[in-house]
């Protein structure tokens, strides 16, 4: 491969390891390499910006960073003029508070760039959110919500989350897009309709001028299944779910734990 390439990295179960922190210092590297070889290097995470910026400045990076798995593009620390944020009607969030039964939700929290708001904190864990313990101000009140959020995250008991995406999607009469993350945790992130990692890496291409040939994807969950359909060449993990595998052009033989990404990206181009 001598084309300059667009990779796209999730980072929950795919460039992070299990313990959701830890990067090796031989990703770091590697990354590191690869960038001084003309490829471009981008975070595309469900996780909001102020959970994954600390991230970006560990792996020294400068390019754009996709969060609310879409709904926000930006090159953080600069005003750059191709930015990105879009935004879910706060109305959606009082309606999901109705169906909080029938849905089977142990909270839903509404997302923005640095800050959240959670209904209830009784089955929610502080680290989801990147805290270590839930202050008053993250109650969710009416009159807090002024602003229109970015996402809507949920924790469901619901067995089968994807049939709850479903669900969710129809309540709202295609509205929304749903998409789900967390391994076994029934997490789902509720953005707007036509939003996904892929529609941000399309705007991202577009600004390059580059072909989706030119795009490399590695993801490990449902929310990168468009991610990696768009790519030129979608690798899955070796930890990746079933429901992503049919999607992958490719499953590594490394999982997130054993540096996966990185050893793709130094079989590729080092």
């Amino acid at each position: 491969m001598t084309n300059k390439k667009l990779i796209a990295i999730d980072l929950d179960g795919t460039t992070l390891q299990s313990d959701g922190v830890t990067i090796s210092d031989y990703t770091k590297n590697i990354f590191q390499s690869v960038r001084k070889e003309g490829h471009q290097i981008v975070i595309a995470t469900g996780r909001p910006y102020r959970m994954a910026i600390q991230i970006y400045n560990d792996l020294n990076l400068e390019t754009p960073m996709i969060n609310f798995n879409g709904a926000m593009t930006t090159v953080p620390g600069k005003h750059w003029e191709h930015a990105v944020s879009k935004h879910i009607n706060r109305s959606l969030v009082f309606d999901l508070i109705k169906k909080q039964q029938a849905f089977k939700l142990d909270f839903l929290a509404a997302e923005f760039r640095r800050k959240f708001f959670i209904n209830s904190f009784e089955h929610a864990s502080p680290s989801l959110f990147g805290i270590n313990n839930f202050e008053p101000y993250h109650q969710m009140r009416m009159e807090k919500l002024d602003d229109d959020p970015n996402a809507i995250l949920l924790q469901t008991r619901f067995t089968d989350k994807l049939q709850l995406a479903s669900h969710i999607d129809d309540y709202f009469s295609n509205q929304v897009s749903v998409s789900a993350w967390g391994g076994q945790n029934g997490i789902l992130e509720v953005v707007p309709k036509g939003v996904s990692k892929a529609s941000a890496l399309k705007h991202l291409l577009k600004i390059n001028g580059q072909d989706t040939s030119d795009l490399i994807a590695f993801g490990d969950e449902h929310n990168d299944i468009e991610m990696l359909k768009l790519a030129g060449t979608g690798y899955a993990m070796k930890n990746a779910s079933d429901t992503l595998l049919a999607h992958a052009d490719q499953q590594i033989a490394y999982s997130n734990d054993e540096d996966g990404v990185a050893k793709t990206l130094e079989s590729l181009f080092l």
